[in-house]
């Protein structure tokens, strides 16, 4: 078994040798077995141009008059009349969006469908954040998944992907989930409920950056939208950057990766006023948006402007539109954080798919075939849903409100999330580590952490929600808390970790939300220490090192706690993230010491 200091260096070492990440923190694809399994997000940049006009002479272009099919252009996905359309933005600038729309082929005159709308950063012609070599111009790839997977136009839907400021065809200033962004949501709502064709009943739908957009529509209160699907986004944008003060290297990767995308070259054959609109980020006074986004992702302050406009779980508050949602308890891309915040702001419909897994859609699976997160029905569940609020049809099928995977790998169906039988504020006591950022050496006279055990457990018990913890401290500098399930072999496994920034007196943070079983005999340790490095996919803050001796004088965890024995078992697999994380992050191998807590368990 690998220690801690062996497999980091390791990890760093090959970090530095080639680890390209996305935008949206996936693996590099290096990690990844097979280049077809790799989501778009997370290829490697090419080199390579659009392929010169002559090569596309005869695909068909789109614009708002003249609908193209798949017969007269192959981008364009079967059964689908694709069309082209511009409209300025919501907020009385003058940033114009471009919206590619799809709708079912053969579509009679006067007949409304209700829309499922996508508004993002990801849906250039010419590829989604990297050049994807295509012969010629046509709507983004990006979710035909969701169009063959859900047979959406034979359903009756269309599908409308809108630009953001930007990006694509559409002009103006990047502006990550900000004012801007958030007036471009609105005008996409605005547009996709009033044109000729649509109901007016709008559903948003997305991953990551798009899925940060569904928020941002369910924040707007809009009468228009009726449900959001939600996968794998970003709850309050200053937690993802920013850890309690401690911010991490996507302060510099995420805007730098966004301006890439942002300046992409478009296809040659698109039309003039998409190309024209594509430049944007290109020539001044575009260009200087670019140095614009750099320097705000350096804000500090979370009670900035900047980063207030960009609290949506604040922004959640009394808001009721139906959303079903997706969240990986081992992201490392969009964490769950904040996430607990914004279901309880949220006062509509919830539904959810939580569970031990990567930066992944529901109907992703692994170059083995198996489905990422491990259930299936995804596509099912979801136009049941759009069903049910866009078109007004009832469930012929009753899905749990939440269904959840834990650590164990077994899939339950629950009411809400949490469920909390039962808390426990555990007096951890106290201890000092020397805040110097190095990997721990626990021969060292001045150790850099420290750990609390509790005794082995004779019953399992679910850690679940999201921890607290509370420190009083001597000292100024860094922390990193870190959670460990320690089989009784000493074989420990980190299943939740945060950071922060700390001086005299109490710190209080929460950890991430987690849903982890910890099983008979096994010991949940504690560790209380400086910010050890690690690499891209785990562990990247950067952090300023005191160099001091903090003294931590009483440290207090706050935990809810649920007792698996209570589960109402639903059909699913383990997803198989939970057998590829150990070999890329090996567990440590510590040597349990005096225990200092009991954990509380289904009996007490």
């Amino acid at each position: 078994m690998l220690t801690r200091k062996t497999y980091v260096r390791s990890l760093l070492m090959t970090g530095a040798m080639g680890l390209t990440l996305s935008v949206c923190g996936q693996f590099a694809a290096a990690q990844q077995p097979a280049p077809e399994s790799v989501p778009a997000e997370a290829q490697q940049p090419t080199a390579t141009p659009p392929p010169t006009p002559e090569a596309n002479a005869t695909a068909a272009v789109a614009t708002a008059d003249k609908a193209v099919t798949h017969a007269e252009n192959d981008r364009v996905p079967r059964g689908a009349a694709w069309t082209q359309h511009y409209f300025p933005s919501s907020d009385g600038s003058d940033v114009e969006l471009h919206a590619d729309v799809l709708l079912p082929e053969g579509l009679a005159a006067g007949e409304k469908v209700p829309v499922i709308l996508v508004v993002g950063p990801y849906l250039g012609h010419s590829g989604q954040i990297v050049l994807e070599n295509h012969a010629h111009t046509g709507p983004s790839k990006r979710f035909n998944g969701l169009i063959e997977g859900a047979d959406l136009f034979e359903r009756g839907y269309a599908l409308v992907m809108v630009d953001l400021r930007g990006f694509g065809g559409s002009t103006g200033c990047m502006d990550f989930a900000g004012p801007g962004a958030q007036a471009d949501v609105r005008a996409a709502i605005d547009w996709a409920a009033t044109q000729p064709w649509s109901t007016g009943a709008v559903g948003m739908y997305g991953k990551s950056a798009d899925a940060i957009t569904g928020l941002i529509g369910n924040n707007l209160n809009h009468d228009a939208l009726k449900a959001v699907v939600a996968q794998e986004p970003i709850w309050d944008l200053y937690r993802n950057f920013r850890s309690n003060g401690v911010p991490r290297a996507t302060i510099v990767s995420i805007p730098s990766i966004y301006n890439t995308v942002a300046t992409l070259p478009q296809m040659p054959d698109d039309d003039e006023r998409y190309r024209t609109n594509a430049k944007y980020e290109n020539t001044p006074p575009g260009a200087f948006c670019q140095t614009d986004s750099l320097v705000r992702y350096q804000i500090a302050d979370p009670e900035s402007d900047h980063w207030k406009t960009r609290d949506l779980a604040e922004q959640a508050k009394g808001t009721d539109t139906p959303l079903f949602f997706t969240q990986g308890f081992l992201e490392w891309s969009t964490e769950a954080e904040a996430m607990e915040e914004f279901l309880a702001n949220h006062q509509g419909p919830q539904r959810g798919w939580l569970g031990p897994w990567e930066h992944v859609q529901g109907n992703d699976r692994w170059v083995d075939g198996r489905l990422q997160m491990g259930r299936e029905g995804w596509f099912e569940e979801v136009m049941s849903f759009y069903d049910q609020y866009l078109k007004g049809i009832e469930p012929t099928v009753a899905y749990p409100t939440y269904v959840v995977q834990d650590s164990t790998g077994a899939w339950r169906a629950q009411d809400t999330w949490p469920v909390v039988e039962y808390s426990a504020t555990i007096a951890l006591g106290g201890g000092s580590y020397l805040d110097d950022g190095l990997l721990a050496d626990p021969a060292a006279e001045a150790p850099n952490r420290f750990f609390v055990w509790s005794a082995p457990l004779g019953q399992p018990v679910r850690i679940t929600g999201t921890p607290r913890v509370s420190l009083e401290i001597e000292g100024y500098g860094n922390v990193m808390v870190d959670l460990y399930d320690v089989a009784p072999n000493g074989s420990a496994v980190m299943f939740n970790q945060q950071v922060a920034v700390v001086k005299p007196g109490t710190t209080s943070f929460e950890l991430r939300s987690t849903d982890w079983t910890l099983p008979v005999g096994h010991t949940l340790a504690v560790e209380i220490g400086t910010i050890q490095p690690g690499y891209a996919s785990a562990n990247d803050w950067i952090d300023t090192p005191s160099y001091e001796t903090i003294i931590v004088r009483d440290a207090r965890l706050e935990l809810a706690l649920d007792d698996p024995a209570n589960d109402t078992p639903t059909p699913g697999d383990p997803a198989p993230w939970l057998e590829i994380r150990p070999l890329l992050v090996p567990p440590e191998k510590l040597s349990p010491g005096t225990p200092s807590f009991t954990l509380p368990t289904g009996d007490r």
